[in-house]
């Protein structure tokens, strides 16, 4: 599963309540996406996470 390199945000588990309250698993992906970032004067791709692209924590190449 894709993880963010900068905040280490993941998936998170939890249960899905029906309206007949039938419970199931239930998995939320984080928003990942694989950009090129500029990283100590060269070019990386990485796994980032959009709050912290949207935040400018890192610098795309």
């Amino acid at each position: 599963m894709a993880r963010c390199a900068v905040c280490d945000k993941g998936a998170h588990f939890g249960i899905k309540v029906s309206h007949s309250h039938r419970r199931s698993n239930k998995m939320w992906k984080a928003n990942v996406k694989t950009v090129r970032v500029k990283v100590n004067g060269g070019v990386h791709k990485m796994n980032v996470c959009t709050s912290c692209l949207r935040s400018g924590l890192v610098e795309r190449a």
